[in-house]
């Protein structure tokens, strides 16, 4: 009967941790680390590696591991159906190995992680309004037969991660595609202001377009500052003779 509360207030607790993740504003690679430590809180794995799917190219990509893999992350990818991972992906089931994980014929051995060569090993699909967006891999040194209840465990944390990772992939991506429109629109302006300058060296001292463009670009270099600026003084300098003059 204690087992049993003990049970029943440790999944409350991980009920009460998913919850204020899946609604806090953490990045991707924090919900990634938060993934791991609830993995590791459900299973008491030795190792735990998070892989997610990259839609561009049908690829299944290592983003997080509990074993250091700093060169290995976002390098690391297998395709969808490749491997058990892979096969976890594309099937959006649920693989538990007991021992000699290595053998299952599905099994793709990567030379530079230690985990493939741990005996017990089980996989999960992260899932997110029914689709699969990653995998959750575990792996024990030793074999460890995976009981019915951690198994349902890990998937509802496949589940609701799954959810909280999409949603901060698709705020992270919105938030790129943004600052490139905003690099997009300096640019352009940058090009105008310094067409503009061209056009004003040019006529005041004779020059060709290449001319006032080296001119321009070498000024820049010896003063140290930014080409636009640069331009902009000219430009303003250029209204002041004129106005000037209107006004003599």
């Amino acid at each position: 009967m204690l087992a049993e509360l003990d049970a029943a207030s440790s999944q409350i607790d991980l009920l009460h941790r998913i919850s204020g993740i899946v609604s806090s504003e953490l990045s991707l690679d924090e919900m990634l680390g938060e993934v791991l430590g609830l993995t590791v809180q459900v299973t008491s794995c030795d190792a735990c590696l998070v892989y997610l799917i990259e839609q561009d190219t049908d690829e299944v990509v290592l983003r997080a591991s509990q074993v250091p893999h700093a060169s290995e992350l976002g390098s690391l990818r297998m395709k969808v159906g490749e491997g058990v991972t892979g096969w976890v992906a594309e099937h959006k089931s649920v693989v538990a190995l007991s021992e000699n994980a290595a053998a299952d014929l599905r099994f793709k051995r990567f030379s530079r992680l230690i985990e493939d060569t741990y005996e017990a090993f089980l996989s999960v699909p992260l899932v997110s309004g029914g689709e699969v967006i990653g995998v959750i891999n575990v792996h024990h040194r030793e074999r460890r037969d995976h009981t019915a209840h951690e198994v349902s465990l890990l998937t509802f944390i496949g589940e609701q991660m799954g959810n909280a990772i999409a949603r901060t992939k698709l705020l992270e991506e919105n938030l790129r595609l943004l600052e490139e429109a905003q690099e997009a629109r300096r640019e352009l302006e940058t090009r105008k202001v310094v067409e503009r300058a061209k056009g004003i060296l040019q006529k005041n001292h004779s020059l060709t377009e290449e001319e006032a463009y080296l001119r321009l670009r070498g000024e820049s270099r010896r003063m140290r500052r930014p080409m636009k600026e640069l331009a902009e003084a000219i430009i303003l300098a250029e209204e002041l003779n004129r106005k000037r003059t209107i006004d003599a």
